[in-house]
């Protein structure tokens, strides 16, 4: 069942070093998205309560839409699947509020930020905050200068750098030469100070830049943030490049440099941070089989295709990749594909750094699609150790999205991994509070920053506030509980 595709949508060391390839995994349905609380749902996050949180890019209730109910909603979702609807779009007159959101980031002040791409006071999208009790606020309205210098259509999520500031990209507007704008990239506080800091193509042109970038922005330990662009560059293909805080851009790669582009081409996900120091994308199409890649390029721009998916139909293990890869306590790499698989409506994968891949489960295996199909947003691994995703489609067939095509799932899938703890964020100075999320905290009697013991305080069963010591190094965290000791994800990084 294949619906149509819809775009729009340095962390050093891992503790745990990257294991042979796993065999066994057990996938599970947990929920199924009815039109009343959303439909579509996109990428997840996990909270600091041990939920998660995402967006719907339609359904809902929304009394201002056009046209009614499609305009998406906020939720959250338990891990055993319960869905609570924080925040219908378009609530308010003229959808100042704004509609079809990207995904969500929690900050550090416990908040939830992100973007939407369309209207807003200015009809340029949208930067919002929602607390986790449900409270809205808009934060900004894009295009609120003329001709949208400050930018608009935001995409990807926010990200929050270690000057507790948000950094975000907007795909069109900026003071380009681009018709409509080449995009931009700006800063916001968290109580909604807004600064333009970069436009794509204004002062060179957009095979030196790229432009017109679509996923997010990926924080690295060197303080300086990474993303990707479309279009533009030398080939016009799009482009991997490394930006400061203040705005100083500098290209690391030109997709399609390598004949037919066997390099791939088309990025529609962030970067990911993997435990070698690198940074691990998807190409959407192209590669050398022409069904998108997986690879990894190096804080300085050296660039290795690590796997090439297959661009048949009847290729079982999946291909064109949507999402970003996460990296998983175990050192490997975990994802999703928009097709192939059984039905092909996509599959979920692991693939090593070295790109040994193996497909974990093909979508729509089960009679109507119940367990969901087209998984657009992607896996995440939570700190029981499980991985969670969405499917945009699928599920209850009897949803009212229109098409008889189920409005979208909530699944897990084990791969026998044990629980862990995760730093946020994973590089910080001494001195510095960091959360530390995890699960069945309570009465933790120690944490350690690579042996250096930390002041902390338990904040829940699910996290920690804990303060970086002096004489902290690199290394992973360890939280002693009266379950016995948890190890971080990640090897936890001191930076100046």
């Amino acid at each position: 069942m294949k619906a149509v595709l819809w775009k729009g949508l340095v962390v050093v060391g891992l503790f745990c070093l990257a294991t042979s390839l796993l065999s066994a995994q057990t996938f599970t349905s947990l929920a199924d998205f009815e039109r009343s609380n959303g439909t579509g749902p996109l990428q997840i996050i996990q909270g600091l309560n041990g939920n998660f949180y995402g967006v719907t890019f339609s359904g809902g209730s929304d009394p201002y839409c056009p046209p009614s109910s499609d305009c998406g909603t906020v939720f959250e979702i338990t891990p055993a699947g319960k869905v609570i609807t924080l925040h219908n779009f378009c609530s308010e007159l003229q959808c100042a509020d704004g509609y079809y959101a990207n995904g969500l980031m929690q900050a550090s002040n416990g908040n939830l930020y992100g973007t939407t791409r369309y209207r807003g006071a200015h009809y340029g999208g949208t930067i919002f905050e929602l607390t986790p009790a449900g409270k809205f606020t808009t934060l900004y309205s894009f295009c609120a200068q003329t001709n949208c210098t400050d930018g608009s259509r935001p995409v990807g999520t926010l990200i929050e750098a270690t000057n507790e500031e948000l950094y975000g990209l907007t795909a069109s507007g900026g003071g380009t030469k681009c018709q409509n704008g080449c995009g931009t990239m700006f800063q916001i506080s968290l109580s909604g100070q807004f600064a333009s800091l970069f436009s794509f193509c204004a002062k060179a042109d957009c095979a030196k830049e790229g432009r017109n970038p679509f996923a997010g922005l990926t924080a690295a330990p060197n303080g300086n943030f990474y993303g990707t662009t479309y279009a533009g560059g030398r080939q016009q293909a799009g482009t991997v490049f490394t930006i400061t805080p203040a705005g100083l851009l500098t290209k690391l790669y030109d997709f399609y440099s390598q004949p037919n582009g066997a390099d791939g081409w088309d990025v529609e996900a962030p970067l990911t941070l993997g435990n070698d120091g690198n940074l691990y994308g998807t190409t959407f199409a192209g590669g050398v089989n022409r069904g998108g890649t997986v690879f990894k390029i190096t804080p300085t721009g050296q660039f290795t295709s690590i796997y090439s998916f297959c661009s048949s139909s009847t290729c079982l293990t999946g291909f064109n990749p949507i999402a970003p890869v996460a990296l998983g306590s175990d050192g490997n790499f975990y994802g999703t594909t928009w097709a192939g698989g059984g039905a092909d409506d996509g599959v979920a994968f692991q693939i090593t750094p070295a790109g040994e891949y193996a497909e974990l489960y093909s979508f729509c295996s089960e009679a109507d699609c119940k367990d969901g199909y087209l998984p657009n947003g992607g896996i995440i691994q939570s700190t029981d150790g499980s991985f969670y995703g969405t499917t945009l489609w699928g599920g209850d067939v009897t949803c009212g999205n229109g098409i008889e095509a189920g409005c979208g799932t909530f699944y897990s899938i084990s791969m026998g991994l044990g629980p862990y703890v995760q730093p946020q964020p994973a590089f910080a100075p001494i001195g510095r509070q960091i959360q530390i999320l995890g699960n069945n905290l309570t009465g933790a009697t120690s944490v350690t920053f690579n042996g250096t013991p930390a002041t902390f305080k338990v904040v829940s069963g699910t996290y920690i506030l804990a303060t970086v010591p002096a004489g902290a190094t690199t290394g992973p965290i360890e939280v002693t509980t009266p379950n016995g000791t948890l190890s971080s994800n990640v090897a936890f990084q001191l930076i100046p």
